[in-house]
């Protein structure tokens, strides 16, 4: 074991000083925005987004934040429903005007796991105060503008000239890289035909958890495809077994549901668990917390990229910012938005440029602005708290 990560230390964003205002409103938002087409993984096949979102008022400031838990449980344990309990009950009495964004996440600290709750806080606060101060979030978070990579994850198809065709229209828009979704059975036939038809694409494979360590001599078959990683094809909470499977594989493993927090990260480093970890902000608490797990695999020398959850385009404009910090050196999981919506709730889409760069949304904040009167089209329930 490599016990320097274990004890590494991880610097802080700036943002951790910034003191969180007088709250005038709080309401909980639930949307549902129905997909362009279904999307399907090895676990389940989801045809709406159905979104948590917090809104917060502040002298007649308004910052966002989406909860990237679905109503069902899954892909996480969490749902929008265990969210509105613990943020109600156990979250919103620490959230006291004054108290830096340091000292919230401190006081939450008793409350154990519930990443994608404290995310959907931190990440409506970060927001509000970066509107009060007139600057991008990026700015507050401590981090420099620059152009996004774009990358598509592609849900499992109904066969493989449906793939083969699906990866075709990605390289026309033209994406940086392309993941495809694999479980067993659709694995390393699908993969092999992608990588005959596209030698020179930056290609991964995930498995959303549908293997076993028993599966290590097909899993060992994707080597020969010479892909950039092979994301989670083990437990969704393990760890070790990753580790004993990396050792076998020249291909790198990706760590992605296994990774809720920084001591996370700091384990998988240290077991050699993975090559690369994906960072999904509202999974893991927020935009401080995944700073922090960058920070510490860029000392490393591990890639790091920004997964998606399917976020309308509030979650979306987030993870653009995110990206933005020198530690994300893969294209993340960020694809246009007319692939997922017909009509989105902020105003800013994201589209890709003729390169397959994605430009930041302008604007304070995350950049874009929350369309309310799109909001409440979607809205299935609205909840506003004392």
């Amino acid at each position: 074991m490599d016990q320097q990560f274990l004890h590494c230390a991880v610097p802080l964003s700036p943002a951790v000083d910034a003191r969180i205002p007088v709250l005038h409103k709080i309401d909980l938002i639930v949307v549902r925005l129905p997909f362009v087409k279904p999307f399907a993984t090895s676990v389940h096949t989801w045809a709406v987004k159905e979104a948590l979102l917090l809104r917060l008022e502040s002298d007649g400031v308004v910052g966002w934040g989406e909860c990237v838990a679905d109503p069902d449980p899954f892909y996480a344990s969490e749902t929008t429903q265990t969210v509105r309990h613990i943020f109600k009950e156990f979250l919103l009495p620490q959230l006291k005007p004054g108290l830096t964004i340091g000292e919230l996440l401190a006081s939450w600290s008793p409350v154990r796991g519930h990443g994608m709750a404290k995310a959907m806080v931190e990440n409506a606060l970060l927001d509000l105060i970066a509107r009060q101060q007139n600057r991008p979030l990026h700015a507050l978070l401590g981090l420099s503008a620059r152009r996004i990579q774009s990358g598509i994850s592609l849900g499992i198809q109904e066969s493989i000239p449906a793939l083969l065709d699906a990866v075709a229209d990605a390289m026309r828009r033209p994406y940086h890289r392309v993941k495809l979704k694999i479980m067993q059975g659709k694995d390393v036939a699908w993969v092999r035909a992608v990588r005959e038809a596209f030698p020179d694409l930056c290609l991964m494979a995930d498995a959303n958890g549908d293997y076993r360590l028993e599966h290590a001599p097909i899993l060992r078959e994707l080597d020969a495809f010479n892909l950039t990683m092979v994301e989670q094809p083990l437990s969704y909470s393990d760890i070790v077994q990753h580790a004993v499977l990396q050792a076998g594989l020249a291909t790198p493993l990706c760590l992605d549901e296994s990774i809720h927090d920084l001591d996370d990260a700091r384990s998988a480093l240290a077991l050699k668990a993975c090559g690369v970890i994906n960072i999904k902000q509202g999974r893991v608490g927020g935009m401080i917390e995944s700073l922090r797990i960058a920070a510490l695999c860029q000392h490393a020398g591990v890639d790091v990229w920004s997964g998606g959850m399917d976020e309308t385009g509030i979650g979306r404009a987030f993870n653009l910012q995110l990206q933005t910090a020198s530690g994300f050196t893969l294209p993340g999981d960020t694809s246009e938005t007319a692939r997922y919506f017909s009509e989105d709730i902020v105003d800013q889409a994201v589209v890709l440029a003729d390169d397959g760069f994605i430009a930041l949304p302008e604007g304070p904040g995350i950049g874009v602005t929350v369309l309310e009167d799109r909001v409440a089209r979607y809205t299935l329930e609205r909840e506003s708290i004392p």
